[in-house]
């Protein structure tokens, strides 16, 4: 169904070919995920089946491209229309019209097929997707996992013979992002469509495919094969994989139930580790930047919760190699030197944290309305310095709302929100920039200038801070960037670090992240882990939300799960996360019923039999 005989990619400018000797078949009617770190040329791989690679993003083409006969070189994107659809990882640059219905008919409309198949197709794919009762709903006004889907439902109705997928489940949460891997499921094995999809959560989706395509590294030749095979060898692998690993288990599994099937032998073995005198089993402890460090001597703690006190888990490392699958992170160099940074470019710290001291975070009976629909209702809400609470719940729960209230560009309806000891809404942007800080899902929202240069130097306006500050965060963040590079240039990754830094100018004593790992491959998950804890022992209160459980695992000292816009669970990550069979991690749901959340911790414990 898909060809690529001898395909190499050089984009204008480049010094070397981001995709080289691609020589392989992709067979009709079968699941291939294409995995491999970031920047080694997946996306530009889905480009060349799509069309999209040269016609669209320019640069040369050399070799060939086929998809159901059709060269991709000599067709352009829609004229191969009605064979591919494409959903790209970021949904709004897809949307052509304003509501739900509209857009899902739209590629219908423009393909030319009769009223009368549309409307059929059109039922078909809001049942199909579960968007029935958004299909009046105006686009805008969707969370971005709703958003998402609505995009891929959108490619769904023209019926192509191959699918090319970019990040498809990156912003849902578990339960929608199973429902969106058994709607594929079905169109492979009933229908015999093709999909070719690339995904950086490999836990979600590994144990669907019928094949992996793995890019090891820039300008290596792809390997393509099952994905047991494949996963023996790749450098990026789920923690199920991870923890097969480090268990010596033989065939890896792919999926929590192969894995369980494994695991008795090394729940025994970590039962002497689980019941040893006086051994903490507890979320990382606050404030922490890597295993072993001590915790801050006199942590805050809301509503009286010590987590020290009520741990029931071994503080987990940052994402490692064998813990999290994937690249190792950064030798900590540069989570310490940002550390160094914001303390030589916070004169004022002491005073900012005993404000923060006292209400960096204050919720009470928050309630928040749009129109008709009430988004937030009752909402109670602290956090403390040094603590990162996570927030969890169902795509449109309400956590991009509250995170909006948090930094002022919403007003409750009811109730009250404090930050630092200000109203957020009545409060001058000037003035909340150091008490609070948000970087969005799309942190290109937060770019706007040419280069980086121009980026920081804006950064230091806004801010009131010193010339260069944003741009020594910057350095400590992403050491290899130059000033003059344009941020639409650089890689999802590299565009969070730039949106952190311009953030981090300011000094907030609150950070807000929305959905920080979209886009990240497992080596920038864990340089991200890295400089959130960095931060976290600085003092600044960090709330995240996020549908990465692995990350709420691996990260959060307290998990809030929202549902229909009320908080239904609240309290320590390991006690919230592994009594919740949607929200539990891997390694929870395989070591069960023992509380262990990460292949970090079991590692841990192992070498402590030993």
């Amino acid at each position: 169904m898909i060809r690529f005989e001898q395909v190499s990619v050089t984009y204008e400018g480049a010094s070397a070919a981001s995709l080289q000797g691609v020589d392989l078949e992709i067979p009709e009617g079968e699941l291939t995920l294409l995995v491999g770190p970031s920047g080694v040329g997946k996306s530009t791989l889905l480009g060349a089946v799509s069309g999209l690679v040269p016609h669209f993003t320019g640069g040369t083409l050399r070799g060939r491209v086929t998809v159901a006969g059709r060269d991709t070189r000599t067709h352009k994107p829609r004229e191969l229309a009605d064979v591919v659809g494409t959903v790209g990882q970021d949904p709004l640059a897809h949307f052509v019209t304003d509501v739900v219905e509209d857009e899902l008919a739209y590629g219908m409309e423009s393909l030319g097929l009769a009223p009368a198949v549309m409307r059929r197709r059109v039922e078909e794919t809001l049942d199909l997707l579960g968007l029935n009762e958004l299909r009046d709903r105006p686009l805008a006004t969707l969370s971005g996992g709703q958003q998402q889907r609505v995009a891929i439902g959108s490619v769904l109705t023209p019926h192509p013979k191959v699918l090319v997928l970019d990040e498809p489940t990156s912003a849902l949460d578990p339960a929608a992002a199973e429902e969106v891997l058994a709607v594929l499921q079905r169109l492979v094995h009933d229908l015999g469509t093709t999909v070719l999809m690339a995904e950086h959560r490999l836990e979600r989706v590994v144990q669907y495919a019928d094949r992996v395509l793995l890019l090891p590294s820039p300008g290596a030749p792809p390997v393509l094969g099952t994905p047991s095979d494949i996963m023996a060898i790749s450098p990026v692998h789920p923690p199920v994989v991870s923890l097969g690993r480090l268990a010596g288990w033989t065939p890896l599994p792919l999926s929590v139930r192969d894995a369980r099937r494994l695991a008795a032998p090394l729940r025994t073995r970590l039962s002497p580790a689980a019941a040893e005198p006086g051994r903490p089993l507890s979320v990382p402890a606050r404030g922490a930047v890597s295993q072993g460090s001590a915790p801050d001597p006199a942590p805050q703690t809301p509503e009286g919760l010590d987590f020290r006190a009520a741990a029931p888990h071994p503080a987990p490392p940052a994402f490692e190699a064998r813990g999290s699958g994937g690249g190792a992170p950064s030798s900590g160099a540069a989570p310490g030197l940002l550390a160094r940074l914001l303390r030589r470019t916070s004169p004022g710290r002491a005073t900012t944290t005993a404000t923060a001291a006292t209400e960096p975070a204050h919720v009470r009976g928050l309630g928040v309305r749009r129109g008709p629909a009430q988004i937030l209702h009752g909402i109670d809400l602290t956090a403390a310095p040094g603590e990162i609470v996570a927030l969890m719940g169902r795509n449109g729960a309400g956590k991009s709302t509250l995170l909006a209230t948090l930094v002022g560009t919403l007003a409750p309806t009811t109730g009250q929100v404090s930050v630092g000891g200000r109203a957020p809404h009545r409060t001058v942007p000037a003035e909340m920039v150091r008490r609070v800080g948000l970087v969005p899902q799309e942190p290109r929202d937060l770019l706007y200038a040419d280069t980086v240069a121009a980026e920081c130097a804006a950064a230091d306006s806004d801010a009131g801070a010193a010339p260069g500050t944003c741009r020594d965060l910057v350095r400590a963040l992403l050491p290899d960037v130059p000033d003059a590079i344009h941020p639409r240039d650089l890689s999802e990754g590299q565009r969070l670090a730039l949106a952190l830094a311009l953030v981090l100018t300011g000094r907030p004593a609150l950070l807000l992240l929305d959905e920080p790992t979209r886009g990240l491959d497992y080596a920038a998950k864990a340089r991200l882990v890295e400089i959130l804890r960095a931060l976290a022992a600085q003092g600044h209160a960090i709330v995240l939300a996020t549908h990465d459980v692995e990350l709420a695992a691996e990260l959060a000292h307290r998990v809030v799960i929202l549902a229909g816009g009320e908080i239904v669970a609240d309290g320590p990550t390991a006690e919230v996360v592994v009594s919740s069979p949607a929200y539990a991690p891997q390694v929870a749901k395989i070591l069960a019923p023992g509380h262990w959340l990460t292949v970090g911790q079991v590692a841990e414990a192992l070498a402590g039999t030993r």
